[in-house]
């Protein structure tokens, strides 16, 4: 079971390095380290470690989806994670976990729990894929091993600047009939204050999440919506990012998946 392991990056400083390092450490070996760089002049790349598990293509890219797509083209392995730099592996087992669980699940995407290194809690993510948890969120792709024939008729929708990592999720879900299967486990610790988080792309964002969802849920998003305002979407988002709050918040969530967080 061999994993192509995705980051794509630009100008990243010491991130980079940390984040295939983190991917250096696993236990398990039948996996590649591909590092799409857009043409990085701050040395980051230079400070790479050698090691032949690490493939180095740089070429120049539009935006963060271009370069993943452009890294799809060129990756080697039967499944795919992409890390952003700053996000790690979550430990040494994170891969031999994912292969143990791949060999006995019928799954098209493995996902896992999430760690938010800023807020320091464990997202835990719901045991199975709805219409609703669509809708809601999908699992982040730093926790999501996608099968490669996901990326075979097209990649990610450039269109989107914000959420088109999100699109994909639900075309897979939707038109690909992707069987998704939860990993009990922490997959990647997230470093947060992203591209799609900053306050200058939360209403784009927005707009691309309701443009996202009528195309593929229809009528449905309006009862989804409300359902959302009923159980105080808003003040459970400020709850879950604020440090103060956010592990108590994430407790409780997994408790109501029926689930412990793990490590």
């Amino acid at each position: 079971m061999r994993f192509s392991i995705i980051v794509v990056s630009l100008n990243a400083g010491d991130e980079l390095q940390k984040t295939v390092e983190s991917v250096l450490r696993q236990k398990y070996g039948d996996y590649e380290i591909l590092v799409k760089d857009g043409g990085s002049t701050d040395g980051s790349v230079e400070r790479l470690p050698a090691d032949d598990r690490i493939r180095l293509e740089q070429r120049k890219d539009r935006s963060i989806y271009d370069a993943m797509n452009q890294a799809v083209e060129m990756a080697a392995g039967d499944y795919f994670l992409f890390l952003n730099c700053g996000d790690y592996l979550a430990d040494e087992k994170v891969l031999g976990r994912a292969a143990k669980a791949l060999v006995s699940e019928n799954a098209d995407i493995l996902y896992g729990d999430l760690y938010r290194r800023q807020q320091k809690s464990v997202d835990v993510a719901p045991g199975r894929i709805t219409d609703f948890v669509c809708y809601r969120n999908v699992p982040c792709h730093q926790v999501c091993f996608y099968a490669r024939r996901l990326f075979a008729k097209r990649g990610y929708r450039t269109e989107y600047r914000v959420r088109a990592d999100y699109e994909h999720f639900l075309h897979c879900y939707y038109e690909e009939g992707a069987v998704c299967r939860h990993l009990p486990h922490t997959v990647c610790s997230y470093q947060g204050g992203g591209f799609s988080e900053t306050e200058e792309h939360k209403k784009e964002a927005a707009k691309e999440h309701a443009e996202i969802t009528r195309r593929y849920m229809g009528a449905k998003v309006y009862l989804y919506r409300a359902i959302m305002i009923l159980t105080l979407q808003p003040l459970r988002e400020k709850l879950a990012g604020d440090p103060r709050f956010s592990g108590l918040y994430h407790r409780i969530k997994g408790l109501l998946y029926g689930k412990k967080q793990r490590g």
